[in-house]
């Protein structure tokens, strides 16, 4: 039994029947990693003698007993490397501590077993920006996984994960959950605690699961969910147990589509399947109507001023001082010059100019400033159509997974794929990404992303409407 392609729901049941132990598992998953992720580059490494002792120790009777997860790789591990793909880091940093939700998921009985690639810093939308490889998607190596979270979506959707953790700052849980054909959910900003994630973009990034199921995201969400006191940003609300959302019907409960999400731009195959499971939706029960998102069209310029600050004053820690690479050099000012030269990708290095310049005087009231207002315009959109309906419905991208290379060079048109989901992040909201078809493209069938977002904190709203798709 390859344990990689079990779900967690599936996993647990094989150790409850005894056809599989936690060590068995593991040595699964690692022989699945070893036989196809040569090929995707979906894992940066893993330590299976680490996890086989953790393993040894396992408390099936929890929630998540026995069951190992991959952690993408600006989630920190106590005694795992922390690379976030960037030169600057790898090899150079060995975790003392772990984050809060790793904390959260040893205290639920998982293993977390395996380092996945990203986008370095969690910044890109295609995995090619790993300053150590790129990844690649499983239904079409020649094409992307979606980014930042490239590889924690690959190795769910290639079986060499049973789950993983990921990471969302404008989409990077569900653009890559979407263009690998697996479920990804960002939760609430505060739902879950930042404590020990590799800060990108410190207001928008929240840290959530990447499945093969609903239900296993559902899982997931309730270990890592709840209040932090190292986290001041992690708000103390109740948790729900998000299990009692698996398998209620959606009669009555209000969808809204934004007509601003299916407008120009969108792929028509892409549209007619994220379309199709909204008629699916309706026929299970739901009321659909349309809603307005009037400031989408500023999502992009805003998020890329805000990200981007933050970004840079995140960053200046890396100085090749205190850890990291540090470059040869005369003199103070040379050594951060040539370290964080040497150390950063081409994209960091964009993303920290354009954050610094947007934060220097004479611009900081043109740009930051401004963006910060737009931001709170947005968010006034989302409350608006949430005093109408219960969750809103749209795809997750405007096409499908595209080629290796296609947008690389055009920075631009790499960060308008991201359209559909920035808004949430920006807002604060919840979002999931459900596979929601193929279209056919050179041959090959991609996967497209059904985008389900909430309110805050309505995530029992979304996996309620989620399940209920994935199951009809």
């Amino acid at each position: 039994m390859k344990a990689a392609s079990l779900s967690i729901a599936q996993l647990r049941s094989a150790y409850a029947s005894g056809d599989l132990t936690p060590a068995d598992a593991l040595k699964s998953v690692a022989e699945s990693i070893d036989s196809v992720d040569g090929d995707i580059g979906g894992y940066l490494s893993y330590d299976l003698d680490l996890a086989l002792r953790d393993a040894a120790e396992a408390d099936l009777s929890l929630p998540l007993g026995g069951v190992p997860i991959a952690i993408k790789d600006l989630i920190n591990v106590n005694g795992h490397p922390c690379s976030c793909a960037s030169k600057i880091l790898d090899g150079k940093y060995t975790s003392p501590y772990d984050a809060t939700v790793v904390r959260k998921l040893r205290e639920a009985g998982a293993i977390p077993f395996g380092r996945t690639n990203m986008d370095e810093f969690a910044m890109g939308s295609s995995n090619e920006n790993s300053g150590i490889n790129p990844c690649h998607n499983p239904h079409d190596l020649d094409r992307i996984p979606g980014g930042s979270s490239g590889g924690s979506a690959a190795v769910v959707a290639a079986h060499t994960a049973v789950a993983s953790l990921g990471t969302d700052t404008g989409g990077s849980i569900r653009q890559p959950a979407s263009h690998c054909g697996v479920v990804g959910l960002k939760p609430t900003y505060g739902r879950v605690s930042r404590f020990g994630l590799v800060a990108f973009a410190s207001s928008l990034d929240q840290c959530g699961p990447m499945t093969k199921t609903v239900e296993d995201a559902a899982t997931l969400l309730q270990a890592i969910s709840g209040a932090c006191d190292r986290d001041s940003t992690c708000l103390k609300e109740d948790v729900p147990d998000y299990s009692d959302a698996i398998g209620k019907d959606i009669k009555g409960l209000k969808i809204g589509l934004p007509s601003e999400y299916f407008a120009e731009g969108l792929d028509p195959e892409v549209k007619a399947k994220v379309e199709a499971a909204i008629k699916q939706l309706e026929s299970l029960g739901a009321e659909i109507q349309e809603v307005s998102l009037p400031n989408t069209e500023h999502a992009v310029a805003t998020y890329y001023v805000i990200a981007t600050a933050e970004a840079s004053a995140n960053l200046a820690r890396f100085d090749g001082v205190r850890y990291g690479h540090r470059a040869e050099a005369d003199g103070l000012i040379e050594l951060y010059k040539k370290s964080r030269a040497e150390g950063f990708g081409d994209e960091v290095k964009r993303r920290i100019i354009l954050g610094t310049y947007v934060l220097s005087s004479g611009y900081y009231d043109a740009y930051y400033t401004r963006a910060q207002k737009v931001r709170t315009l947005i968010r006034n959109d989302f409350e608006e159509a949430f005093s109408k309906v219960d969750v809103i419905a749209s795809p997750v991208s405007p096409t499908p997974a595209f080629k290796m290379g296609e947008k690389f060079s055009d920075p631009l048109s790499m960060y308008l794929a991201d359209i559909y989901t920035i808004s949430a992040n920006l807002a604060g909201i919840c979002g999931i990404s459900v596979p929601c078809g193929t279209v056919s493209v050179d041959g090959k069938e991609l996967p497209v992303g059904l985008q389900l977002l909430g309110k805050s904190f309505g995530e029992a709203d979304i996996l309620r409407a989620a399940h209920a798709y994935e199951v009809s």
